[in-house]
This record gives structure tokens, sequence and C-alpha cells, in this order.
């Protein structure tokens, strides 16, 4: 089956956020409620996670994942590197390292924070205390290949730090992560129809690194997904207000979200 799970679909602060409770959503409705996002990709007999949010174990353990062929960062924010630790338990499982993939700057700052968890190829820790993951730097443009599954990191502008969307399969899945800019670079990965994008919308007034929503639906436009999909959304953003104003191939995330796409 080839298939995409929102994780989570709220961006840092979560939905109810400490300081700002529900904010704009409604609390009755449940698909309000978000922890931090990941996604997890099923597609042409590869698996997928991209991101560790806080909420990963969680996340995980309710859909029973418990492994998969390789995790791809975005970049370096807590809420999409800090449940990295929780990537132990899939050690524990598959009794073999985990690969991950990045952008030089977001290995530098795991490399820094979490170095007690990076191993070599040809090395498995003692999962029963510790990770066992083996960074690997990808660049921007330089497509490469888990498995069968062939994938294209792209770069994102003006979202500080470094920031890396992917294109799967020239196009077939497209995941952008948090933005302000989508460079044209980006477009020229996209050579088929995306059957899915993934965009986030932290605010739907922007920020000084985010996009706000008449920025996110431009981009969406340009693509042309048969659908698109909304996550990381911040407590301004109730989910049937976003639906309500986006067009008919766009919805809104909510945690557990998931898009069949055979």
């Amino acid at each position: 089956m080839n298939k995409v799970i929102i994780l989570g679909a709220g961006a840092a602060p979560g939905v109810p956020s400490i300081n700002n409770g529900w904010g704009a959503c409604n609390p009755d409705n449940p698909k309000n409620y978000r922890t931090r996002t990941s996604a997890f990709i099923e597609y042409n007999g590869t698996q997928i996670l991209i991101d560790t949010n806080p909420d990963i174990n969680r996340q995980l353990t309710h859909h029973k994942i418990q492994r998969f062929d390789a995790l791809l960062y975005t970049h370096a924010h807590a809420d999409h590197v800090h449940g990295i630790d929780d990537m132990r338990g899939i050690n524990r499982v598959t009794h073999k390292n985990l690969d991950f993939y990045c952008g030089k700057k977001t290995a530098e700052y795991i490399q820094h924070n979490f170095s007690y968890l990076l191993t070599e190829p040809d090395r498995v820790q003692d999962v029963v205390r510790m990770p066992s993951l083996v960074p690997h730097i990808i660049d921007a443009n330089e497509s490469f290949m888990i498995k069968t599954l062939k994938i294209t990191p792209v770069e994102i502008l003006e979202h500080c730090p470094e920031s890396l969307g992917y294109v799967f399969e020239d196009g077939e899945i497209v995941y952008i992560p948090d933005f302000k800019i989508v460079p044209e670079s980006v477009y020229t990965h996209i050579k088929k129809q995306p059957k899915l994008l993934i965009i986030p919308l932290t605010t739907p007034f922007g920020q000084v690194t985010h996009a706000g929503l008449d920025d996110v639906i431009d981009v969406i436009k340009r693509i042309a997904p048969q659908k698109a999909v909304i996550n990381h959304m911040a407590s301004e953003c109730d989910y049937d207000w976003v639906n309500s104003v986006t067009p008919d191939n766009v919805e809104a995330a909510y945690d557990g979200m998931e898009i069949n796409l055979d």
C-alpha cells in the first residue's frame, strides 16, 4: 500500500499551546488537537520517516510503527529534531543501525547536541543504553536512492536555519517544510503532477520566516497537485476555517490523517 500518515499536524507550540491555549481553534473539534509535525511515507516498497518531533514516541506507538528504512530531516529546530533519542526503540526492534539523511548544518547541529547517538556504518551501539544512528549529509538538488525510492532534496529559502524539502519520484510526492520562499529551483525538480503535496501554514498572516496563507495558496496553485495537505498549523489555524478558505483540492491536516496514494 502506498500511503502517507501525518503523524502530527502542529507547529512548535502544539494545539492547545501553553501560552495561547486553543487560540482560534474550536476545542470541540478533535481535529484541532495537534501534536508536533512529522510524517511517515510508505511508497514503492520503501518506508520513510520525516523528522523526529518531541511527540514522536507517542505517534509511532499509536500507529504501531516499529521499523522503517530511513529517516529524513528537514531542518534543525527542536520541534523537528528533539525526539531523536526515541529512535533507540527502532534500533531495538531491528537490531541494526538507522540511517538518517540531512543537510550539512542540520548534521552539525545533531553532532553538537546529540553526539552520543552517532555511530559508524559498521558498528552498532549498545541500543539498550543509547540510539545507534548513522548520518548521511546530502546536498540540495542532488538526488539519491533509498532502496527503490528516488529522493531529491530541495532548498527552501529564508527560513532559518538551513531547510530542505523533499521531492519523491520526480514529483509524485512533494514535501515542503517550514518556508518563507519556495525558489524556482524547487519547481524544476517537480516533473510530474504530484499525487500529494504537503505544505505548512504556521499562521494565516505569516511571520518573518514563515509564509502566510496567500503565499501558501500561491505555491499550491503553482505546483498544481491532485491533492494538497496543509500541516504545521499553530492555534491561529482552525481546521474548518482552513478548509473553508482553500481550494477544493486542499485539506487541512490533522493528527493521524492517512492519505492513500494507490
